[in-house]
């Protein structure tokens, strides 16, 4: 039996660690977190190719905590970053760090506006993720069906709306979004 356990050490150890990291959901965060600075998720600084036109979809709306309403239509004129998230989603949880970073380089210039929509509804559990990570972002509900071109459940989706109101890019998935050049696309879309 010893000779067997000296043979599979470390084929156990990598048993147990790939298990770690595929069943608990903090582990893969971690793991993802760890991969997201590396560069290799950073997010697109450009236009897409195909931009959803404003008009072209139906607007929608989101819960604020104190039960206002905030209506995509009503934000005409200022550049938006939506991110559709859940506490339980492991790629959200990584990637959240980067959003805020971004969120505090641009929540005190009046023309971005930042909604942070938890695809759940659950406030107290999405208040909860945020104060316990030492996040300050203004978090939403989903208020209203959101048009499956717009978002179609994968979690995280991030949405880009111009102060024209069309969305200028759409990334399913988990991205980097602190970088520099993320910071000069949104400023150059909201007229530096």
């Amino acid at each position: 039996m010893t000779v067997f356990i000296k043979k599979h050490f470390f084929t156990a150890v990598w048993i147990i660690l790939l298990g770690i990291v595929l069943f608990i959901p903090d582990a893969k965060a971690f793991l993802l977190k760890t991969f997201l600075y590396t560069g290799i998720f950073n997010a697109s600084a450009k236009k897409e190719a195909i931009v959803i036109k404003a008009g072209t979809f139906t607007n929608f709306s989101f819960a604020g905590q104190n039960g206002s309403t905030l209506s995509l239509s009503d934000l005409k004129g200022k550049c938006v970053f939506i991110n559709f998230w859940a506490t339980w989603c492991p790629p959200c949880m990584a990637e959240m760090g980067a959003v805020n970073a971004l969120y505090n380089k641009l929540k005190n210039d009046s023309r971005f506006v930042f909604i942070i929509a938890d695809a759940d509804n659950n406030f107290p559990l999405a208040l909860s993720f945020m104060k316990k990570n030492n996040y300050n972002l203004p978090v939403y509900g989903i208020a209203s069906p959101v048009p499956q071109n717009i978002f179609t459940g994968t979690l995280p989706t991030t949405l880009i709306i111009d102060v024209d109101g069309n969305i200028v890019q759409k990334h399913e998935g988990i991205a980097n979004y602190n970088t520099g050049a993320m910071l000069e696309f949104l400023k150059g879309l909201a007229g530096h």
